[in-house]
């Protein structure tokens, strides 16, 4: 039987979705919980190189799990590759109001307005250096999802992101430029191939100017059609960023989805997200990588995310409805 499903997932419903996540955390900042919970099993072994970095398998934590990296140490334990926490601002910030969480279990589902809730990119540099200095990380390396603060207007966006990006710099192993969430008020904006320049570069001139340059990807939004597609890659190879990031959340909907505001994960993005991982893998650099993310809530969608292009893929919406022993679930080990 499984535990999770039968007894912890059914008792975590029972409280409201974001308190439910907040319960989560805190129990897997518990020393030892996470092994427990698992067994203590080996992690899931399919080893890979990509970005200079070591993968001890292909699939991650996608940001949006861990926006303040308070259990960076569980999602290793949890057997998972590699994870990327945030999204993280410059400046700290309460996010929306609330409630800005909501779940479907018929449809495997979550819609959130969160509205990048989190400490801020010092005190966070602070919680993941002290995070190093606690364990060995190894071959799980640890992606910081950037984003842009709500007080920030859109035209001192490069600054407000180069500024976090100066600070979380010596904490991350690789970067990803959030432009994707539908929940700050014109943050998608930043997509419009000017705008998209102008922030690539500004970030890219500050990256190699370091003594060691971080990989730096890009996370697209689901909604952009796909004519616009070839035009986003495309900046990315102008700048060598090392790939890209798809996708964040939709506000697209169907009749048989809920109507209520904030971007949709889960189960009914698994189409559009593999969608646009095949459109965008033939448009990348031989040496940019793909890392594929929406919709992946069995091991058959993290197979057909895989043979579509994605050198690593994340999952968030399918661990809330799996449980624990998602790694092993997803990549299909005992």
């Amino acid at each position: 039987m499984n535990l999770y499903s039968h007894l912890a997932r059914p008792l975590l419903f029972r409280f409201p979705p974001e308190f439910a996540h907040r319960l989560t955390l805190a129990s897997l900042r518990l020393p030892g919980l996470a092994k427990l919970l698992t067994g203590n099993h080996p992690a899931p072994s399919d080893p890979v190189k990509l970005m200079g970095l070591s993968f001890r398998n292909r699939l991650g934590i996608a940001a949006g799990v861990d926006k303040n990296a308070e259990a960076p140490m569980a999602w290793k334990q949890l057997g998972f590759g590699f994870a990327e926490l945030g999204t993280i601002t410059l400046h700290p910030q309460p996010g929306n109001p609330t409630p800005r969480v909501f779940r479907y279990p018929s449809r495997q589902a979550l819609i959130n307005r969160l509205g990048f809730p989190n400490l801020g990119a010092q005190i966070i540099a602070q919680r993941l250096s002290a995070a190093r200095d606690r364990n060995d990380f190894g071959d799980f390396p640890i992606g910081l999802n950037l984003g842009k603060s709500k007080v920030t207007p859109l035209d001192k966006a490069p600054a407000d992101y180069l500024a976090s990006f100066k600070i979380l710099h010596p904490v991350g192993n690789f970067f990803v430029v959030n432009i994707s969430s539908p929940n700050t008020p014109g943050l998608r904006d930043l997509a419009k191939p000017d705008d998209l320049r102008r922030l690539l570069s500004t970030l890219q001139e500050f990256n190699r100017s370091t003594t060691t340059p971080k990989p730096l990807l890009l996370k697209i939004s689901p909604d952009v059609g796909n004519s616009a597609l070839p035009e986003i890659v495309a900046a990315t190879r102008e700048f060598q960023l090392a790939g890209i990031v798809a996708v964040n959340t939709t506000l697209q909907r169907t009749p048989e989805d809920a109507a209520e505001a904030g971007g949709l994960s889960g189960r009914p993005l698994t189409s559009r997200a593999l969608e646009v991982t095949r459109l965008i893998r033939p448009l990348l650099d031989k040496e940019q990588i793909l890392i594929g993310v929406g919709g992946v809530m069995n091991a058959a969608n993290y197979l057909t995310r895989r043979a579509a292009g994605a050198d690593l893929v994340q999952v968030y919406t399918g661990m809330v409805y799996l449980g624990p022993h998602t790694a092993w679930e997803l990549l299909k080990t005992s």
